[in-house]
C-alpha cells in the first residue's frame, strides 16, 4: 500500500519537532534559514539573506561558535502608499552556530549571491586528524 507523502514527512524521530520548527520560523521571519554540510576539513553554511547588502552583514567566530547577524531594511514607501499585504520580514537578523571543530579564521571565506550568503569555515591544521605510524619493535 502507498501511503501520502504528509503521512511519510510525520513519521520519524523528528516527527515531533518539525511543528514547531515550522511555527517558530512563521512566527519569526527575521531568523533566516540556513543549510549546514562538513568535510573532513571545511564546515559550509548557507542562509537565506534576500535584499540584505553583503556591508550589512557582521560574522564572526569565537569558541568554535560562528555568529552572523545584520538588517533586512524596509522598503520606500511611494507617498501615501498604503501595505495591502506584508510577509517579508524586515529588522535585525541573526544566527549562532556551533561549530564541531577549531576554526582557523584566517581562512573564513564569506561571500552573497543571489540573496544567499554562503559562509565557509576551514578547520585549523593542528586539529585536522593525524594518522600516527605505528613501528615494529
Amino acid at each position: 500500500m502507498l501511503y501520502p507523502a504528509s503521512t511519510l514527512l510525520r513519521s520519524g524521530p523528528l516527527s515531533l519537532v518539525r511543528p514547531t520548527v515550522g511555527e517558530f520560523a512563521r512566527e519569526n521571519r527575521a531568523v533566516p534559514a540556513v543549510n549546514i554540510w562538513q568535510s573532513q576539513d571545511t564546515i559550509t553554511i548557507t542562509a537565506e539573506v534576500p535584499g540584505v547588502e553583503p556591508k550589512d552583514i557582521d560574522i564572526s567566530v569565537k569558541d568554535n561558535v560562528l555568529t552572523f547577524a545584520g538588517e533586512r531594511k524596509p522598503e520606500d514607501l511611494a507617498e501615501k502608499a498604503v501595505w495591502r499585504q506584508r510577509e517579508r520580514a524586515f529588522g535585525d537578523f541573526g544566527r549562532a552556530i556551533r561549530v564541531p571543530f577549531n576554526v582557523d579564521p584566517e581562512k573564513t571565506e564569506a561571500s552573497v549571491t543571489n540573496g544567499v550568503l554562503e559562509i565557509t569555515l576551514h578547520r585549523r591544521e593542528e586539529d585536522k586528524p593525524r594518522r600516527i605510524e605505528v613501528k615494529a619493535a
